[in-house]
């Protein structure tokens, strides 16, 4: 259909729309971006691939569309790509370099890795949040990267998938490695992010949103923020131990606790205020997250 993203079923069918040969093997490939030639024009709307694709980038100039966001490459990076996530380049005169890995789910379909590969949350994450290495984790990614080409160009045997699964499990754990990393060495500007967190969380309860829209969602706050849900998520739990969904249950409670304190709701109110469609939802959050009712800590209050 006209002004839809070209999908791509197969890892074949993009390396011929990439101008490159046949990968050596149907289900796994490395593809260079300097080999590649295509015309930008024909990608236009955007692509949409049935397969994972790892890409390390070591420069870039232009702008590359992922999701509803933009992410500028220029001092390179990696990005991560689940089956089904559309990419498009916002810019036609975009040159960049480096190279992506692409693994059809068929090929780790009979290992764990089918499974574990869910765990990885950087799939998730948006462009904007790509890792972005020193030089001796470009030099380890590098490292894996030349591997699986060597494996895939001189050893298909019984064993290269074998070896090439390991291959896979071995740069998806550095990376996980690099991006914990990276949560703590940009923790000031995680921690701007908190603040602003905090801010929209007040404003939401303040403006009474919560009796319009119900509870604050995790997908709200991301959005308001300008992140994947999965990213906030993970960067909360580096900087404070909990996900979004925990971090919103305990400013619920503060917030529950400033109006029960403040004494002119009844706890129905103060429910439905916060959010809540019943009562009895908000009283079962608060005896967990307290060990006390609301009633019972109304009473503790104006006791003491």
């Amino acid at each position: 259909m006209k002004n839809q993203p070209k999908n791509f079923k197969s890892i074949s069918e993009l390396h011929k729309a990439m101008g490159q040969p046949k990968p050596a093997h149907p289900l796994i490939s490395i593809l260079n971006y300097g080999e590649a030639v295509f015309d930008p024009k024909d990608f236009e709307n955007g692509i949409i691939l049935d397969f994972y694709k790892i890409s390390f980038k070591t420069h870039f100039s232009g702008k590359l569309r992922y999701g509803h966001g933009f992410y500028d490459f220029e001092e390179g990076g990696m990005s991560f790509v689940s089956p089904g996530q559309i990419l498009k380049m916002q810019d036609e005169e975009a040159d960049y370099s480096g190279m992506s890995l692409n693994i059809h789910p068929d090929f780790i379909r009979p290992y764990t890795l089918n499974s574990n590969i869910k765990k990885y949350g950087f799939f998730s994450y948006s462009a904007s949040e790509a890792l972005y290495l020193s030089e001796n984790e470009k030099e380890t990614i590098l490292g894996i990267f030349a591997n699986i080409q060597n494996e895939l160009k001189e050893r298909i045997d019984n064993f290269s998938q074998d070896v090439l699964i390991s291959q896979i499990e071995l740069l998806l754990n550095y990376s996980n490695r690099f991006y914990n990393r990276q949560f703590i060495t940009r923790k000031a500007v995680n921690n701007d992010v908190l603040s602003k967190l905090e801010i929209v969380l007040e404003d939401y309860f303040n403006s009474e949103k919560s009796l319009e829209n119900g509870l604050p969602t995790v997908q709200f706050l991301a959005d308001e923020l300008g992140l994947s849900a999965r990213y906030l998520s993970d960067l909360l739990r580096n900087l404070s131990g909990q996900n979004t969904q925990q971090f919103i249950h305990d400013k619920l409670i503060e917030k529950a606790k400033e109006y029960i304190t403040n004494g002119s709701l009844s706890i129905s109110e103060i429910a439905f205020k916060l959010g809540f469609e019943h009562p009895q939802s908000f009283n079962k959050l608060f005896k967990k997250k307290t060990n006390l009712s609301p009633v019972a800590f109304q009473e503790l209050f104006y006791k003491n």
